[in-house]
């Protein structure tokens, strides 16, 4: 009994005092994990470029097949359809492009209980019921006093000179 109230004050305590600190965790963590998936997407990205340098060394006629969709400029070869995309297909390639990162945003920053556990008066009853578990742990299972032997035979001398 001794263990689990002071283990439940302790926590208690510990979580009105580290409030702060541990928002600041939280919103670390959410900063890492957008940085490392920027990072991934950069290194994506890296790779792609790489590959499609190397197949512009290996054919040359590739630039000239990527360019009018790159750059923007008008097809050379009059024998070939090339296909037109109007406004709103490529709005709407854009839209499903970027909604895997939208969901991906949406996430919470902190747990809920720890945005509950924010407001003031909460914490103060945190704190208190924390104090609380933490005395009633010491005081009523706390170790008992032991008296030395010495103590112990005193006593019992006393007891017996007493008269009856």
């Amino acid at each position: 009994m001794f263990i689990t109230f002071f283990s439940v004050g302790a926590a208690a305590l510990a979580g009105s005092v580290l409030f702060d600190d541990l928002v600041r965790y939280y919103r670390n963590r959410q900063l890492l994990k957008a940085a490392q998936e920027t990072l991934s997407r950069l290194k994506s990205l890296n790779t792609d470029y790489d590959v499609l340098l190397r197949q512009l060394e290996k054919d040359p006629n590739l630039f000239n097949r990527i360019a009018p969709a790159t750059l923007g400029v008008e097809h050379q070869d009059a024998n070939a359809v090339y296909p037109r995309a109007t406004d709103e297909q490529l709005a709407a390639a854009k839209r499903a492009m970027t909604k895997d990162r939208n969901q991906q945003s949406d996430e919470p920053v902190m747990p809920g209980w720890l945005i509950r556990c924010g407001e003031p008066r909460r914490r103060i009853m945190l704190f208190a019921s924390g104090v609380a578990l933490i005395l009633t742990s010491f005081v009523c299972f706390g170790p008992i006093k032991q008296t030395s032997r010495k103590e112990q035979n005193k006593q019992l001398v006393e007891r017996d000179d007493k008269p009856l």
